[in-house]
């Protein structure tokens, strides 16, 4: 076609287009389209012919107008990659250094483009070791200079920035502010907070943003980006958005997570006493919360972001979000068997409180750091931070908290074999409690009492104290609470010789503790059932009991794994020499 004779006007231009396709079998392929409209005046008009289509935009004009067919290509899979890496620099380089091309893979996000910039200078370079290409990839993360490519046609930041640029500027101030997110993925709310918008105009957005593939929504009202985009992202930020700009949106994402696990926290624990919180900023959109179960389910959800922003805001120097972001964790963390990530909020958050002076934070973080050190069997360590506790709640004169403190205290007590000391810390409690009219308080240090009690041998006031415990459980409807002193029942009873009672305690503690999620709970009280219904001659109820026991106790790696499995080997020995190994 000459192009003199190409018309000027773009309707005409088309009509000419399908004029020539007409009665022709021809193949056309539309790479790049930037949105339906952009393509659709291009598709052929006759049958015969067959489009192809690629853009960043998911097009759904014309999957709903056209009956396109859709076809969503995600990063490469794992072994994808190293297949794309080996094909360009050769198989027994790469099978030389498998760590390298291990961790090569996961810098470039697993971004076609981004593995072939960085094998191709690995070709280049024929003589240079895989790990100093990697090196260099490290070096620059949270950069995208490793990957402008000489030539300028590859360049990483022009590809992103295709996408970019159409985006409405209500959608781009949103994918900027998301770099200052720490990850590792964002609900709708929280993106709301982010932008400081209402979320009914922020779906829209994240909607678009998706559509330009600039965010992935990994599931319903969740979305994500791999660290390449992030790195764009936060570029654009520094170079666009005023730093005033930046510290508002910052403050609003530590403000929504704060309001949100506080929500939450309160709910997972209903008898915790509050911590004083200061209104959210303008803009935050607190997430609401409705139950316990929704509580559980959000932590559940939110964990690893927790984890992030908790440790962001102690970078940021935020010390009032950070202990109290830990604050929020502790039952959470504790109840799940997340001891590792406990003491690693726990020491933050002491940092934190220390660094303002805050006796009651500082108290608060030694405490809930004494429960994590506790789990992991390091009792001693344990000990101490909760001898400080006791004096920083002393000192700030919070004796609501130092009641609590005796009880918690008289556990890491019982863990170390030191029961008579557990009973006079949870008698300290209880009496403290009872001064203060806390019933909920009281109802726990009641069952505590009870316990120990019940470890010294004196069963019968141990299922008196811990009865009464269960009542005001009942009256205050508290699950966890519930879960604890069913299991103290049951002890009390079996030792009492009632050992069908026991069982049926054992069995209202474990479905307790596994509707809360509470996994050493739900095996501790498993393992019990198990040695009781060995009592009773139901071996096969016992093993069921047992290996569920142990099976979580495993997932948890808890030393008493051990103790379940040598009951359960013990199930098959003869019952004479099952009750020597008893």
């Amino acid at each position: 076609m000459i192009p003199e004779r190409i018309p000027a006007d773009l309707n005409t231009q088309a009509a000419l287009y399908r004029s020539l396709l007409a009665g022709r079998r021809v193949l056309v392929v539309l790479d790049n389209a930037r949105d339906s409209d952009h393509a659709s005046q291009l598709l052929p008009g006759t049958p015969g012919c067959l489009a192809v289509i690629t853009s960043r935009n998911q097009l759904t004009g014309l999957v709903a107008g056209q009956g396109a067919h859709p076809l969503t290509l995600d990063v490469l899979e794992p072994a994808e990659a190293h297949e794309l890496v080996a094909r360009r620099i050769g198989a027994e380089r790469v099978a030389a250094e498998p760590a390298a091309l291990r961790e090569l893979v996961v810098l470039c996000a697993r971004l076609p483009l981004t593995l072939a910039i960085a094998t191709a200078r690995a070709a280049a370079h024929p003589t240079f070791p895989l790990a100093d290409i990697v090196a260099e990839l490290r070096e620059a993360r949270g950069s995208l200079d490793a990957f402008a490519d000489v030539d300028g046609q590859r360049d990483v930041r022009a590809i992103f920035s295709w996408s970019y640029r159409v985006l409405t500027p209500a959608a781009a101030r949103l994918f900027r502010l998301l770099a200052l997110h720490p990850g590792p993925d964002v609900s709708a709310a929280a993106a709301a907070s982010v932008a400081g918008l209402p979320l009914r105009q922020t779906r829209p957005l994240l909607a678009e943003l998706t559509r330009a593939h600039l965010l992935a929504e990994r599931s319903a009202g969740r979305f994500t980006w791999h660290d390449l985009l992030r790195a764009y992202a936060s570029e654009l930020i520094n170079a666009e958005d005023s730093e005033s700009s930046r510290d508002q949106a910052t403050y609003r994402i530590f403000d929504h997570y704060l309001h949100t696990a506080y929500r939450a926290a309160v709910l997972f624990s209903p008898l915790r006493d509050e911590i004083p919180l200061v209104e959210p900023v303008a803009g935050v959109i607190a997430e609401q919360i409705a139950d316990q179960d929704r509580a559980s389910s959000w932590f559940t959800t939110e964990h690893s972001v927790l984890l992030a922003v908790l440790g962001s805001a102690a970078t940021a120097g935020f010390d009032p979000h950070t202990w109290r972001l830990a604050w929020t964790m502790e039952h959470f963390l504790d109840r799940r068997g997340y001891w590792h990530d406990l003491v690693t909020t726990q020491r933050t958050a002491l940092q934190a409180a220390h660094r303002l002076g805050d006796l009651a934070g500082q108290g608060y973080a030694h405490r809930g750091l004494a429960r994590a050190l506790a789990d992991l069997s390091r009792f001693d360590e344990a000990c101490v931070q909760m001898e400080r506790a006791l004096a920083l709640f002393t000192e700030a004169g919070n004796d609501t908290e130092r009641a609590h403190t005796h009880r918690l205290y008289s556990w890491v007590l019982e863990r170390q074999g030191n029961n008579l000391d557990a009973l006079g810390h949870a008698q300290k409690g209880l009496d403290l409690q009872r001064i203060f009219g806390n019933v909920g308080g009281q109802a726990a240090a009641l069952n505590a009492v009870g316990w120990y009690h019940g470890l010294l041998g004196d069963h019968r006031h141990a299922l008196d104290c811990c009865q009464e415990a269960l009542v005001l459980f009942e009256q205050l409807g508290d699950r966890y609470g519930l879960a604890d002193t069913w299991h103290s029942v049951g002890y009390a009873q079996q030792h009492l010789g009632d050992h069908a009672e026991a069982a049926a305690s054992y069995l209202r503690a474990r479905d307790y503790y596994h509707g809360l999620g509470v996994r050493y709970g739900e095996a501790d009280a498993l393992e019990c059932l198990g040695e009781t219904y060995a009592v009773l001659g139901n071996v096969e109820s016992a093993r069921v009991a047992l290996t569920q026991a142990v099976a979580i106790l495993d997932e948890l790696d808890h030393p008493d794994a051990e103790r379940a499995r040598d009951k359960l080997h013990n199930l098959d020995l003869p019952q004479t020499l099952r009750s020597s190994a008893g």
